[in-house]
């Protein structure tokens, strides 16, 4: 089991910045709130840190003598850092405090120095590159998956969370507003979202709830006659 792993951060000052930092899992929260301070100009005896999959919201780490590795065991989960002191109001109005950007690559107490120094993020050359490669080799499955999904052939979908479901493929291609390639599935059983259309755009037509769009990888084209299922068989 590696003993690090790789997470995104993000704090209450502005959602929409994040960076991936690599932390080891024996890290005590205590230890992380101090590297987090660095990172986010946060205050590490105030911060509230939450773990975060996605959009969903894992938990707190509110225990600082637990270890990261408690709270986050894999890579590619987001910390998110609360600042209290953010939430604080003053009546009196507060000159803004700029620096050229000469002048910021000049500190060396700065976000961008530590990762620097650090070599984390977009400043680890090597890390770049193994990202980028594993970019490319999915684009290429991807690919390779969506040339496989050929118009009426019969499949069996297996997405997480849903059981296996067969059907028979009715489109190949782009959604619009949506990126990439998206099979769209006629299932032999009401267990789809929709008829073939999406957001009034018809891209093929089935009965209600018998369509469905999903990720080229989750479909597997083979003979996957129809299941028989028996109403009258007695349970």
């Amino acid at each position: 089991m590696a003993d690090f792993v790789k997470v995104n951060v993000s704090n209450s000052h502005n959602d929409a910045v994040a960076f991936e930092v690599k932390l080891a899992k024996d890290l005590t929260i205590d230890a992380l709130k101090s590297k987090l301070e660095i990172l986010t100009g946060g205050s590490a005896g105030t911060m509230k840190v939450e773990v975060f999959k996605g959009d969903k919201c894992l938990g707190s780490l509110d225990n600082n003598d637990a270890q990261l590795g408690y709270y986050v065991n894999c890579d590619g989960l987001r910390l998110h850092v609360i600042d209290t002191f953010a939430s604080f109001c003053f009546d009196a109005p507060v000159e803004k405090f700029e620096l050229s950007k000469d002048q910021y690559d000049q500190r060396s107490d700065s976000v961008r120095n530590y990762l620097k120094q650090n070599r984390l993020g977009k400043y680890n050359e090597e890390e770049m590159q193994q990202i980028e490669e594993k970019k490319r080799q999915q684009a290429e499955e991807l690919q390779r998956q969506a040339e496989l999904c050929v118009l009426d052939k019969r499949c069996e979908v297996t997405v997480q969370g849903n059981p296996r479901r067969r059907g028979t493929i009715k489109y190949n291609g782009p959604l619009e507003g949506k990126n990439g390639i998206f099979i769209g599935i006629q299932y032999d059983e009401p267990l789809g979202k929709n008829n073939g259309s999406v957001n009034g755009k018809v891209y093929f037509v089935c009965p209600p709830n018998y369509g469905g769009f999903v990720s080229p990888l989750s479909v597997t084209v083979g003979d996957f006659p129809p299941e028989d299922f028996n109403l009258d068989e007695e349970l």
